[in-house]
């Protein structure tokens, strides 16, 4: 291999990794932006109003993922693979057919959404009072649809910059307009509760001004990728005018193309949320069944989606992003048959996604309780048993949606749908064992949920395995970074202990611990030889991350040689 073919593989190495942590970092803020505003959300709607907002959360999310949530990923996967081919015009006859296919599916199923809210709230859902709720978000269908067919042509130029700035955009509009709205209209529901005998009107009106934020938010990220497209019309004329291919894709075969592409992706990510959505409606029945009032259930419901997924979906992001930045890079690596390359970035992504889901699974359950009482001001035994119970689904949700991510890469778009389904009916058989023969309660939510995870995680292992002849690394991807982990975890365990007996309070000893957390998480890793110095080369700023920790001694000493 000559020096420019090497040269070029490592740029390609290195935008990838760059790419996906511009975006992992953005996803992570937002969720953390996410986890703070939704401190005082929670405590303005409490644990009622909380599953109000929380289940027509769900039923939006699976409308979303019908609709049109699949659009970023086809869009990302259609362009770069035209733009590996340097057909740059059909890559932008892409950008508007889907455009056109946005507008006109996000219009019909927000339009059926917004006027079916009653009858889906009363009668699927068992929770009538959702109805507010789901209307308001019902207007936000049809704006999200276009924003993914902008975020998607962004993402398959091979930039997540406007995709994350619009993220973190959209994030900060939704925490102030959800706060300002779930005030204002809790205390017009609790006003008209008192007068029509309904003392749940308070939160579920304040449900409904909770979701206000997403809707808005969404629409100022739109305004922000529209501005972004402007400001980027000059490039897009000069690649149309460069583009030298004969062949101009009509836009009939390039919506039917999108619509293969879309229609396992669709079905996949639907049943992650269809999974959702009847794990809570089973719930509800169940628990009505067994003699729970609905102000019983819908509190426990509260915990589930306010607290615990509310956590659990921070470190979630972050594999998200990196997901979102694999996919048009897989597809160029396909184009051109460059099967170490393949082999490599699905090496670099897994290996990755775990550096970052073990020490949160571990901290999880260290710092279960502390980071209730932190976030929530909330003692109780539930919502931090729940979260020490379910911090594995961590490890495991980060490493199935990589692994759908680099499927999707791999042109095996069927599989992560195939694999999803057969999770789905092994997850059901679990669930309706442990609530209504073991009766766990909320608990048999996690439990069935990490049921899901596992079966996904070994059906797509196997299957990447298949498509590519990939074996998955074991000691650097897992037990190094657990090794680290369970170091991290005994430590932070006991800062938190001796701080909590010198200082007390909520916020001191539970902050220190975290911080002590990190650092030591990050010095194992580095001391265990977890990353070779090209893997750290690869990171942003990579160069001067090698200098320091050679220059600190943080490498292993075969390593500083």
């Amino acid at each position: 291999m000559t020096n420019l073919q090497s040269n070029k593989k490592t740029k390609k190495k290195d935008d990838f990794l760059m790419q996906g942590a511009i975006l992992a970092i953005a996803m992570f803020l937002t969720k953390i932006i996410g986890v703070v505003y939704r401190i005082p959300l929670t405590n303005i709607l409490g644990d009622e109003g909380n599953g109000f907002y929380g289940y027509a959360f769900e039923v939006y999310a699976m409308a979303l993922m019908l609709s049109t949530f699949s659009l970023p990923v086809a869009v990302s996967k259609l362009v770069s693979a035209r733009l590996a081919m340097h057909q740059k015009r059909n890559a932008f006859r892409v950008f508007l057919g889907a455009l056109a296919f946005s507008i006109v599916v996000g219009l019909v199923i927000s339009l059926l959404i917004f006027f079916g809210a009653g009858a889906i709230s009363t009668h699927m859902m068992e929770s009538p009072l959702s109805v507010y709720a789901l209307r308001v978000l019902a207007v936000g269908l049809f704006i999200v649809a276009v924003l993914g067919v902008l975020r998607g042509y962004f993402q398959g130029l091979g930039t997540m910059v406007p995709t994350a700035i619009s993220q973190i955009i959209e994030q900060i509009i939704n925490a102030i307009v959800s706060i300002a709205g779930a005030k204002v209209l809790f205390d017009v529901g609790a006003a008209a509760g008192k007068k029509s005998g309904e003392e749940l009107l308070g939160p579920a009106y304040g449900a409904a001004g909770g979701t206000l934020g997403t809707v808005v938010g969404a629409f100022a990220a739109l305004l922000f990728l529209l501005f972004a497209i402007f400001l980027y019309r000059n490039n897009i004329r000069r690649q149309l005018k460069s583009d030298t291919t004969r062949r101009k894709e009509s836009y009939k075969r390039i919506i039917k193309i999108l619509l293969i592409t879309i229609a396992p992706i669709v079905f996949s990510t639907a049943i992650y949320n269809i999974n959702q959505i009847l794990d809570l409606t089973i719930f509800n029945k169940v628990m009505a069944a067994q003699g729970f009032t609905e102000k019983e259930y819908m509190a426990l419901q509260g915990i589930y989606t306010g607290k615990y997924n509310t956590l659990i979906n921070v470190p979630l992001a972050m594999a998200n992003g990196l997901a979102a930045s694999i996919i048009p890079s897989m597809t160029t690596a396909v184009a051109v048959h460059d099967k170490n390359q393949i082999h490599e970035k699905i090496s670099q992504s897994i290996r990755f996604t775990m550096i970052i889901a073990i020490p949160c699974f571990i901290g999880f359950i260290v710092l279960g309780s502390p980071l209730m009482v932190l976030l929530y001001n909330d003692t109780s035994k539930t919502p931090a048993t729940l979260l020490a119970i379910g911090s594995i689904t961590v490890v495991l949700y980060c490493w199935s949606t990589v692994s759908n991510s680099i499927l999707q890469g791999l042109d095996k778009l069927s599989e992560p749908a195939k694999n999803a389904g057969i999770s789905l009916v092994v997850h059901l058989i679990a669930l309706f064992i442990m609530l209504v023969v073991l009766k766990w309660n909320i608990y048999a939510l996690v439990g069935s949920n990490i049921v899901f995870a596992i079966c996904m995680c070994l059906l797509n292992a196997r299957a990447i395995h298949k498509a590519c002849d990939y074996r998955q690394e074991i000691d650097n991807t897992f037990v190094k970074p657990l090794i680290a982990a369970l170091i991290m975890g005994a430590v932070t365990y006991l800062v938190h202990f001796i701080f909590d007996l010198l200082v007390g309070g909520r916020f001191a000893a539970t902050c220190i611990a975290i911080l002590f957390a990190v650092i030591v998480y990050a010095f194992a890793l580095l001391k265990l030889g977890t990353l070779s110095n090209d893997d750290i080369r690869a990171l942003p700023q990579g160069d001067k991350i090698l200098h320091i920790c050679k220059k600190f001694h943080l490498l292993p000493k075969y390593r500083m040689l």
